[in-house]
This record gives structure tokens, sequence and C-alpha cells, in this order.
């Protein structure tokens, strides 16, 4: 099996009996005398399991169990499973330890089929448990953290660490995707991933904050010339694998810019200092991308014209670099309902033309493959249709679409150019696409009163 396990008894031959029954199933077995030399133990050793008896003199078992767990969460270590062994048949014991978090009690003398299926299952189990809870803490395509469990911990060593909290944000990356298509795009945010770990310390956290931005948080480091190596190298990096990836005559300007603010115990408010290296990045992105900024509150000049100016600049940077990509816009009901009005009274005041569209799907096929292709259907719609264009999925297999400054002619042309591109899908023939359009015009709405 190949299993690591700590043995913790004060008696020498139930040490005995545990080494020479697991070794038979080619466990390494290290056998410890009490709780503090397991606690000396584990401090440069990281066993699978833990065999922890529960009567010892000076650490009794209990006492043990805490004190381990004290010192895992300290390290920031993940618990290890850990199996009391008693010789007792009382079943308060047992309550009190299971109570306590233990994972499983077994009683000596021990029953070496019993022992080995315990400690297996044990194992097993807790091994199952950390993959899902990486699972849920992971950024599957980076390995970084993700947006909520990285903002968490980065949230925590704001308060109790001096160090520099970084923003960073991928210069460009919509063109490789606009180019290169998103599988390429994926393969340089792996890439990307790759980078930071290699340039950064053991110890300090990166995250995925979202589509091509980053944070990392550096315990200890202020000094501007640190950053500036980082910011290099990490430039540097990203540009020879890019290279790699899609040629040496790629044509992207790919980099990344960085915005840094300093925590220490007056700043240490991880909101707030979030907002300053957002605002540092901010002035990257404004004076030439691929570098790196810190920012200085005490630069920060408010209430004047200029700081105005300077604040809608950067909201329309934000809103033009962080939107949506290429495509028509998928909303739900409430988003859509409150833009098809807005367009409506738009041109029933200034006027112009819109055009209704209302797909129906039908198939004989069921279950899954019959959904996938309402489904695919929806990203034809998508992709095909322009950014100023609006679906809604009305019921499971209807899609209602308005198309801004369209005519009856110009619909015509999208229905053919839409069924074209689902023609190319494949499921043509497995599933029935009807349609009905309507144009919405102001002296329509004028000739009816």
């Amino acid at each position: 099996m190949g299993y690591w396990i700590a043995v913790v008894d004060d008696e020498p031959l139930s040490l005995t009996n545990a080494k020479n029954m697991l070794n038979k199933y080619d466990m390494r077995v290290s056998c410890l005398r009490s709780g503090k030399d397991l606690l000396k133990f584990v401090e440069k050793n990281d066993p699978d399991l833990v065999l922890l008896d529960v009567l010892m003199p000076e650490m009794d078992g209990f006492e043990t169990y805490r004190a381990l767990r004290v010192f895992e969460e300290k390290a920031e270590r993940p618990r290890t499973p850990v199996i009391f062994l008693t010789g007792e048949s009382s079943s308060e014991t047992e309550r009190r330890g299971l109570k306590a978090g233990a994972s499983d009690f077994i009683h000596k003398p021990f029953d070496e089929d019993i022992l080995v299926k315990r400690i297996k299952n044990t194992i097993v189990n807790s091994k199952m448990i950390e993959s899902l809870t990486e699972e849920a803490t992971q950024d599957k395509l980076t390995g970084f953290l993700n947006k909520a469990s990285g903002t968490k911990k980065v949230a925590e060593l704001c308060k109790k660490n001096p160090g520099a909290l970084l923003v960073l944000d991928l210069d460009n990356f919509k063109l490789v995707n606009d180019l290169y298509g998103h599988d390429m795009g994926d393969r340089v945010l792996v890439a990307f991933g790759g980078v930071v770990r290699r340039n950064v310390r053991f110890g300090d956290v990166s995250c995925r904050i979202g589509g091509d931005e980053f944070m990392i948080f550096m315990s200890g480091v202020s000094s501007t010339d640190a950053i500036r190596s980082l910011s290099e190298r990490l430039n540097a990096a990203l540009m020879e694998e890019a290279e790699k990836l899609m040629g040496e005559n790629h044509g992207i300007p790919l980099g990344i810019s960085i915005g840094v603010t300093l925590a220490n115990e007056e700043a240490n408010d991880y909101q707030i200092l979030f907002q300053y290296a957002d605002n540092a990045l901010y002035e990257v992105k404004r004076n030439g991308k691929h570098g790196f900024v810190i920012y200085d509150p005490d630069s920060v000049n408010r209430d004047t014209v200029e700081d105005m100016d300077h604040e809608l600049a950067r909201i329309i940077q934000i809103m033009s670099e962080r939107g949506e990509g290429s495509g028509a816009m998928l909303l739900g009901q409430d988003a859509f309902a409150w833009n098809y009005r807005y367009i409506e009274r738009f041109l029933l005041r200034y006027g112009g033309v819109a055009t209704r569209l209302l797909f129906t799907l039908s198939s004989e096929e069921k279950g899954i493959l019959y959904t996938e292709m309402i489904s695919e259907f929806g990203n034809v719609l998508k992709a095909t249709l322009r950014k100023s264009d609006i679906i809604f999925q009305w019921l499971h297999n209807r899609y209602f679409v308005l198309l801004p400054q369209l005519g009856e002619e110009d619909a015509e042309s999208v229905i053919r150019r839409i069924m074209s591109a689902w023609e190319n899908t494949g499921y043509l023939n497995r599933m029935n696409v009807s349609y009905a359009f309507s144009v919405l015009r102001k002296d329509h709405y004028e000739s009816a009163k």
C-alpha cells in the first residue's frame, strides 16, 4: 500500500506488534514513545496517518491530539487523520475520542485484519475529502486558489503579516482569444500559472480573481527593487512561453501589468488595500502597460476636476477591458426585460428600427442529447450575432432575440447566417428550427394610435 504510519504508544510491545503487522502490507512505520515525540516528529515529517494510544504518561492521547491540531493550524498544514488506540472497553472513551475529531478507534490487542482495513479506509476517505476540498478552493486551469478562497486567505494575511499585495492583469490577452481561439487562451493561462510558480517563493499566495486577472500576496516584501525584479522576470518569462505556444511571430504585445500596495500595521484592511492595488494597476495600464506601480496614498489628490476625469477614464477602461468577449449577450429574464424596454423607449423617442426574432426548437431526441442541442443553438446565436444584439431563452426550447437597428431585409440575412452556422454543428437534421419575426418602428406605434 505504501502508506506511512506513525504509531504512538508508551508500550514497546504494542509498538513492535503494530510495526510487524503493518510491514507485511508494505507500510512504512515510525514508532514513537510519547505525545511530545509525535509533536517533534511532525515538525519535519508528514505521515499519512497516526495511530495514537489514549493512555500515556505526561501527555495522554487526547492532549496530544489537541496539540497536534494546534500545530497543524499554525503551520497551515492539512489535518493528519488520527486513529485512537485503547485497551479499555469503555464506550465513554470512544465517545470522547470521536467527539474530539478522531477518525476511528481500534482496541488492543490488535486484530491484524481489522487494523489494516481501518487504516486503509481512513486514509482513502481522508484523501478523498482533501481532494474535494482542494477542488472547491482551486482554479482548475492555473492551479491557483480561486477567487473566494484566495480572497479569504489574502484578507487573513493582510491582517497579521506585513507584505505586498499585487493585482496582475495580462496585457492584450483578449487578442489571444480573438486571433488564436479560446483553447490557445487557456494554454497561455496555464503557462502563466507555471511562470508565476517558478518566480514566487514558497508560502506566497497566488489566486485567480477573474478571467485574466490574478492576485499575489508576498509576506515580508516591501522593496521596490524586489517588485521590479519580479515584474521583469514575469514579463520576460511570459513572452518566452507565448512564443513557444504561438510562434515567434505571433504579433501580440502580451505582457503583465501589476498594481501593488503595501500592507502593514496601519494599513491592513483587505478591501482598502485591494482598491489601492487596483488603482495602481490602472496607472500601469494608462502609462504603457508591461510594468508595475506601487500605490502612493500621499500622491492622491481628491475632489478636483482632474480626479473626476481620471476616474471617468478609469471606469471606461475597466468596462472595456473587463467586459464579456465577442458575440451577442445571452441574458436572464430580468436583465433582458430591462434592456428590451430601454431600446423600445429609445426607438419610440428618437426613431430607428429593431427586429424581434423567436426561434422554436423541436426534436424526437430526448434526454441529455436534446438538452445539449438546445444549449448548442444558444451558443450559435451568441457566436453569430453582434455584440449589440441580446438573447433570452424563453422556456426551455425557445430563444427570443432583439436585433437593434436591423430591419426586415437585414433580419432575413441574419436568419440565413444563423441557420448556416447551425448546419455546421451537425445537428440540422436532428433538431427542427422554426422562427417568426416582427419589426419594431416608431411609425408603427404612431399609425396604431
